[in-house]
């Protein structure tokens, strides 16, 4: 039997892929972690397979159901929020099941910073203003950052930055950031992206932390910080090269 890690995506039932529904339909077993999904993502599972909520667990003890459940002959979905690729463990969790001998496969999902940046309904590539957007967390009491990845050095880039599990540093984070993108620069903070507790928290490096402090916001919430984020009415001369009628004229000239 096959291990499938599956993206849930940001927490909507309707927000997942058909793969994903396919698998969880099938599945005996659904792992998944019960902080940062809404339960009606379960409501796609067998009403007989078994739920297991991982977000008391640790990874040998995850890894050690999944490996029960293969030598069972059960088929196993380890759901996790948002997008595989990112903040999931795939990579402990892989490695602990190759050394089991146990098959496993990936099923990307919707990932929460592009949900995030659906709600707020601004893309976060601007022609002429940023074609980056780094995705990165910082540290607080975590996992220790790698030394080179300072928020500094990315934020020097002046690139879209999209902060996952930060929300508790709002404040120093923000502080961090004026000299780089000053404290008028727009940020949106979306917590539980798609969800019915859904909250949009819109300001600047130099207010949203008050705001995210008022709302008492402490997990589950993603920070977009960049001018891209500005209305689109102060970008109007920021226009695509590929969609511009120069590029069609020359193209019609071409052929």
């Amino acid at each position: 039997m096959t291990v499938h890690f599956v993206g849930a995506g940001p927490g909507a039932a309707d927000l997942i892929t058909l793969r994903a529904v396919s698998l969880l339909s099938t599945a005996d077993v659904v792992l998944y972690p019960g902080t940062y999904i809404d339960a009606e993502v379960l409501s796609h599972c067998r009403e007989d397979a078994q739920r297991v909520d991982t977000q008391d667990l640790d990874l040998d003890r995850i890894t050690a159901t999944m490996v029960e459940a293969h030598v069972a002959g059960r088929d196993v979905v380890r759901l996790t929020s948002g997008d595989p690729s990112l903040y999931s463990a795939l990579h402990e969790q892989t490695r602990r099941l190759d050394a089991a001998e146990v098959p496993w496969d990936v099923t990307p999902g919707v990932p929460a910073y592009a949900a995030a940046a659906a709600v707020v309904g601004r893309e976060l590539t601007v022609p002429l203003l940023t074609q980056t957007v780094v995705l990165t967390r910082t540290q607080a009491r975590s996992t220790a950052m790698p030394e080179r990845e300072s928020l500094a050095a990315y934020a020097a880039t002046g690139a879209t930055l999209v902060l996952h599990l930060a929300i508790t540093r709002t404040r120093t984070l923000m502080t961090e950031l004026v000299p780089f993108y000053g404290a008028h620069c727009p940020v949106a903070v979306v917590s539980r992206a798609s969800q019915p507790q859904e909250l949009v928290l819109r300001g600047t490096v130099g207010t949203i932390a008050d705001l995210v402090e008022e709302a008492g916001l402490r997990q589950a919430a993603v920070i977009l910080v960049g001018p891209a984020l500005a209305p689109g009415t102060e970008h109007a001369d920021a226009e695509s090269y590929l969609y511009s009628p120069a590029r069609v004229a020359r193209k019609e000239r071409l052929r």
